[in-house]
């Protein structure tokens, strides 16, 4: 069992049972306790639990983890991520591209492309894209989130729906084990589903360490996406969440 892996089972049981202590994981993952407390220093360090004496705790799941921090989660997967998603936007396509940092990584790999119109409620995508010539931006109009330059509220949603485009690159906050996409500001989610419907074909981009996280407000499932790509899925549910819906997996390798 991979740590990835065996950290997102460790969430789990935390959610299932509130706490979990050292002792116990130690004994159900056949590991060290040293192991264990690394890994239960990670999923803190991540959001997805909170420290206790002996162990670990499952959050409230209402707050984000701060927009600086996410960066330096997982970069060399977001990155990887971001070159499998630019792989599937041909030359001369319309897409949106919403708020977050793995979609700040696919607006990195599709500067080399050519007659996009890439119309976006983030900042740092607009700023990215801005500068190749041959790229139409269009940014939404909206309330400007100062944690990461997302533009939110309903100024943006309308503004969307007066479109229709080939692809939708999603980022989201949380997936839960049942396929739910999950993220913390219902006005930033408003956007996301608009942003769904109005998209012929839609691709969620997620780093693993998202499978281990909650969050409160729900965007929608991931049978609604057509393509979803990730570093590593290490949930049976979500492979067979991805087969039934006929959605295409691609996974860019472990870290």
């Amino acid at each position: 069992m991979t740590p990835t892996m065996r950290q997102a089972k460790i969430v789990e049981l935390a959610r299932q049972q509130g706490e979990v202590s050292v002792e116990e994981l130690v004994a159900a993952f056949e590991v060290t306790p040293q192991t264990i407390r690394k890994d239960l220093n990670t999923l803190c360090d991540r959001g997805a639990l909170k420290r206790t004496h002996g162990g670990a705790m499952h959050p409230s799941g209402v707050e984000n983890v701060e927009y600086e921090a996410r960066r330096q989660i997982a970069p060399i997967e977001k990155r990887a991520i971001g070159r499998a998603a630019a792989a599937l936007i041909p030359d001369h396509a319309s897409l949106f591209i919403n708020i977050g940092t793995t979609t700040e990584a696919v607006a990195q790999a599709l500067t080399e492309h050519r007659g996009l119109m890439v119309i976006t409620n983030n900042i740092n995508v607009a700023n990215h894209l801005r500068i190749v010539p041959t790229m139409e931006v269009v940014i939404a109009g909206g309330v400007v989130r100062p944690s990461d330059g997302g533009i939110v509220g309903e100024a943006a949603v309308d503004f969307i729906r007066q479109f229709k485009v080939d692809f939708a690159v999603i980022g989201v906050s949380a997936i839960d084990p049942d396929g739910a996409l999950m993220d913390f500001d219902f006005r930033e989610v408003k956007v996301a589903q608009a942003i769904i419907a109005n998209a012929r074909h839609v691709i969620v981009v997620s780093d693993g360490t998202k499978f281990t996280r909650t969050a409160p407000v729900r965007i929608g499932h991931l049978s609604q996406a057509h393509s979803f790509i990730t570093d590593i899925c290490h949930l049976d549910s979500i492979r067979q969440v991805c087969a039934d819906a006929g959605i295409t997996l691609i996974e860019t390798g472990a870290a």
